[in-house]
């Protein structure tokens, strides 16, 4: 599925993917994430980073991430020293990042990173973006809760209508970009789980390309969920208008108007 009115796609090639994961509180699952991360992407030789991004947690994350760094060459541990958020700690990862591509990722193994591989693909087709879809085509979930698959599917349809796109699964964290869309999506202002919408709703409404692949979902065995819904409603709703009257009212001074020199 790709964006309408969208230019060609590229020729150029990603050439390091980078993988930014965001970690606050994970000691119970992140080794096991990154390390069968690391195995995938040697495995289908994806040259790559691993950015995890240590959002001050408060048990032995920290510590487990700088062990793993000592074998594992790829990985390369930060800590977000300033204000924390789930969307801070993505935005700290992405400053960080040598990559020309990037995906982002949850530390608690809820996404497949077999599916990091499939991006990966999908990107060296020459799209700019490429979006999971966890809801129907293929896509999987194990265990989501039944409330908040509820409000899921109810602002995801808020969504579609509002931009009118076909994409069923916006408020997905897990995406990938190439770096231009990154840098010509900034400044970014959700500091929170609210980032999820706010990259891909730009990179859309600026007219970088896109397509969907079905993707696997399954909910964390270890640890506590850091998703709070009574404390994000109203912030997705800022984010969400601050790019719909981006789309209306800028003129398109934001929006790109044709595809990078190769």
């Amino acid at each position: 599925m790709k964006g309408g009115g969208q230019p060609g796609l590229r020729t150029d090639r990603v050439t390091l993917l980078s993988v930014v994961i965001p970690c606050r509180d994970e000691e119970g699952c992140v080794a096991s994430t990154v390390e069968q991360l690391h195995a995938e992407l040697q495995l289908h030789g994806v040259p790559h980073e691993i950015v995890a991004v240590d959002d001050g947690s408060g048990d032995a994350t920290w510590s487990i991430l700088q062990h793993l760094a000592e074998r594992l060459p790829t990985l390369r541990p930060i800590q977000n020293d300033g204000l924390h958020g789930f969307g801070r700690a993505v935005i700290c990862g992405l400053n960080a990042m040598h990559g020309d591509g990037v995906v982002v990722m949850m530390a608690d193994a809820s996404d497949d990173a077999k599916d990091v591989v499939r991006y990966w693909n999908k990107l060296n087709e020459g799209y700019e973006c490429v979006f999971g879809s966890r809801f129907g085509g293929g896509g999987k979930v194990t265990d989501y809760p039944w409330f908040k698959l509820v409000l899921n599917r109810a602002a995801n349809l808020f969504l579609r209508v509002l931009f009118r796109i076909k994409l069923n699964d916006t408020t997905n964290a897990f995406k990938a970009y190439r770096r231009e869309v990154i840098d010509g999506c900034r400044p970014f202002i959700a500091a929170h789980f609210n980032l999820t919408i706010e990259l891909p709703l730009k990179a859309i409404v600026r007219g970088y390309t896109w397509t969907t692949i079905p993707i696997t979902w399954r909910n964390r065995q270890t640890g506590e969920a850091k998703l709070k819904i009574k404390e994000m409603g109203s912030r997705y709703l800022f984010i969400c208008l601050y790019i719909w009257l981006e789309s209306y009212l800028s003129r398109g001074d934001y929006r790109r108007s044709a595809l990078p020199k190769r």
